[in-house]
């Protein structure tokens, strides 16, 4: 059975805060990848790299209070403990901190497409200027490879 007797309360306060941080970091990234700024882009990786390594210490931290409360040190323990403290406003704010990461992790999978789609299109064009121009590299408007007659060379705007 969990105690709760440890002498620092549990809380995801700075995690919170941490995830909004990240939040408005994943959406600046994103204005960047759109207008295929790639000063201010690698600029943002230096600051989403530390970004991140402060909530993996935030994680920890909040991890091992769990563990000396009496829970396991991980998200399972963290609902465990949410719902033992039985607290309208804990629990309300414990969801608003799941959405939050998830809405995090929904930016960082569209940047990494909006980068995918850059690194695709650099590709093709470098392969044009080389005169590498493979019929079965070329891309529909769905994304899906197509095939394409006979190929002449030089690029087809």
């Amino acid at each position: 059975m969990a105690n709760t007797s440890s002498n620092q309360p549990v809380s995801f306060t700075q995690d919170t805060l941490l995830v909004a941080e990240l939040i408005a970091l994943l959406e600046r990234e994103q204005a960047h990848l759109v207008k295929a700024d790639v000063d201010a882009i690698e600029a943002i990786l230096e600051e989403k790299s530390l970004l991140l390594q402060r909530l993996n210490l935030a994680a920890k931290a909040r991890y091992q209070l769990l563990q000396a409360n009496g829970f396991s040190s991980n998200e399972s323990g963290m609902s465990d403990w949410v719902e033992k403290q039985a607290k309208k406003d804990i629990t309300a704010a414990w969801v608003v901190f799941q959405k939050s990461l998830a809405q995090a992790k929904e930016l960082n999978r569209l940047n990494g497409t909006l980068i995918s789609k850059h690194f695709n299109r650099n590709q093709e064009l470098l392969n044009h200027l080389q005169g590498n121009n493979d019929a079965n590299s070329v891309y529909g408007p769905d994304g899906q490879a197509k095939s394409k007659g006979p190929s002449r060379s030089g690029l087809i705007v």
